[in-house]
């Protein structure tokens, strides 16, 4: 089979040349070219909506290109389902994982390419194999475990492996580190490179730009549906990629002047919460969030903060103990008379608990207050009113959405957050809970929202940040609280303290 280098010698296993998709409305991809080299890690950048994922969905033949070609080693190729993709060495691990999780590891690998023995499936057969790539590949799973029993991290390996099964040497890995710990995330790194030395060339999309400088071997920023430019990290760095990604100069690092605190908004009184499953998961935990502060939790997602936070706004019932909102108890209240009493709140799973999916998105900004003036008239819905409010906010907030008229359904999930911080921010606050608020949003949207969140402290607000993504805890935070195991293990002033060392916390290593 011949071969295709570039201008550098480096061989070239896959080009993409002149890709071009439509969607009503919208031009995803726009005459995209793009190659990957063996062995390297390519990182795809760009903000949500940039046309990442529908490049890779159609390399990937879960779309069709409207015009342009894909070459494999130097070939032409035609892709026009994951068949073809997975008959040319081409895997892929989404976002939201592809794992049924009552099957073991070793079920969901072989599934779609069973092995018989004896005309039964040869479990045992496969075991043994998944054992061995995960070993050749330093992935380390247990083909035995059921997947709804293993990590999140790990539940992304065996996802890998599944790929390497299929005999992949091209991986495209979408937002593979959107729902990993910092920990995990290193553990990934250190597969990646350990998949590269071994022939494998990796496809990363991300819109993070830190991991972008730390595993990137080339670098490809897209805007708006087109390739923008082509770098290496060492001829860059965070300011310029953001700048790229969004097309004008984007500030970093959080501006905020120091905090001011005034009163206790919120008081945590020795609370005890339950989760689904009847086990405490919430341990006796005391807090108070002043008026004008930030005041952060930090740790590894699963330590209850979903729990903690679902019991403050209302969500879950607290088992034991006081959630005071201004001086008055709200414990076991439902969400309504804490919203009443000046609550606002930016949910972690936005589809669940922050919006209407079937709701068109004016009708999402005023899920809180739609029943009083001006929106409500007695009984009667005030329209204009409902209408004003949703075109001043979509402006205000940059929601990118054909009309405030569609479905909340129709838009990103970077766009479905903005909807829901539009809504909580919009009102008059005295208590922020902002639970994971920049998830999934690209480098602009998170500049203006953690400018709106220091805003809304120096008005006077309490704020209370729950969030994985430790930069983020550490940049807003005045105060920073870890938990580990449903307990508050230690409160520290934000400047006091290293990214190491509360690393260190969050995994139960107590610092005095």
């Amino acid at each position: 089979m011949m071969t295709q280098t570039d201008k550098s010698g480096n061989q070239v296993v896959l080009e993409a040349k002149g890709i071009t998709k439509r969607f009503p409305g919208v031009l995803a991809n726009d005459r995209v070219d793009f190659d990957l080299r063996q062995g390297e890690i390519h990182v795809l950048l760009g903000e949500n909506g940039a046309g990442k994922s529908t490049l890779m969905n159609v390399l990937y033949g879960l779309y069709h290109s409207d015009e342009g070609q894909f070459f494999r080693n130097g070939q032409p190729i035609s892709i026009d389902n994951p068949k073809d993709a997975i008959a040319q060495g081409i895997g892929m691990v989404h976002q939201h994982f592809m794992l049924i999780p009552v099957f073991t590891v070793t079920e969901n690998i072989m599934l779609g390419e069973e092995e018989m023995k004896n005309a039964v499936l040869d479990r045992k057969g496969v075991a043994k194999k998944v054992r061995d790539l995960s070993h050749q590949y330093g992935l380390d799973i247990d083909p035995d475990a059921l997947v709804i029993d293993i990590p999140v991290g790990v539940q992304q390996r065996v996802e890998i492996v599944k790929t390497l099964y299929r005999h992949a040497d091209i991986l495209i890995l979408d937002e593979p580190t959107a729902v990993l710990t910092p920990q995990e995330v290193d553990d990934l790194f250190r597969i990646m490179r350990g998949l590269t030395t071994k022939g494998v060339s990796i496809v990363f999309i991300t819109h993070k730009l830190k991991e972008v400088l730390a595993i990137a071997d080339r670098i490809t920023v897209m805007r708006a549906g087109q390739v923008v430019g082509t770098v290496t990290p060492a001829e860059t760095d965070e300011h310029q990629l953001a700048a790229m990604m969004v097309g004008r100069e984007v500030i970093l690092t959080v501006d905020k002047p120091p905090a001011e605190p005034g009163e206790d908004i919120l008081q945590i009184e020795d609370l005890h919460v339950a989760d689904q499953r009847g086990l405490e998961v919430v341990k006796g935990v005391s807090f108070t969030v002043k008026a004008g502060e930030i005041l952060g939790i930090a740790g590894v997602q699963g330590n209850g903060q979903t729990e903690l936070v679902e019991a403050i706004t209302g969500l879950r019932p607290v088992k034991l103990g006081r959630v005071l909102l201004n001086g008055q108890e709200v414990s076991g209240k439902p969400p309504r008379p804490i919203i009443e009493a000046g609550m606002s709140h930016i949910p972690e799973d936005r589809q669940r608990h922050g919006l209407v999916m079937s709701y068109p998105v004016a009708d999402n900004l005023i899920l809180c207050t739609y029943y009083i003036a001006p929106f409500a008239k007695g009984l009667v819905m005030n329209e204009p009113a409902v209408e004003e409010n949703a075109y001043r906010l979509v402006k205000q907030f940059d929601v990118r959405t054909p009309s405030p008229f569609v479905t909340a359904s129709k838009l990103s999930g970077g766009n479905q957050q903005k909807v829901i911080v539009a809504r909580e921010l919009s009102r008059p606050v005295k208590l922020l809970v902002a639970n994971q608020p920049t998830r999934g949003l690209d480098v602009g949207s998170i500049e203006y929202i953690h400018s709106q969140i220091v805003a809304i402290r120096d008005q006077g607000a309490a704020v209370l940040l729950v969030s994985a993504e430790l930069d983020e805890i550490m940049a807003l935070s005045d105060r920073i609280a870890v938990m580990y195991r449903g307990e508050i293990v230690e409160i520290v002033q934000a400047g006091s303290v290293t990214k190491a060392e509360l690393g260190l916390m969050m995994a139960g290593s107590h610092i005095h």
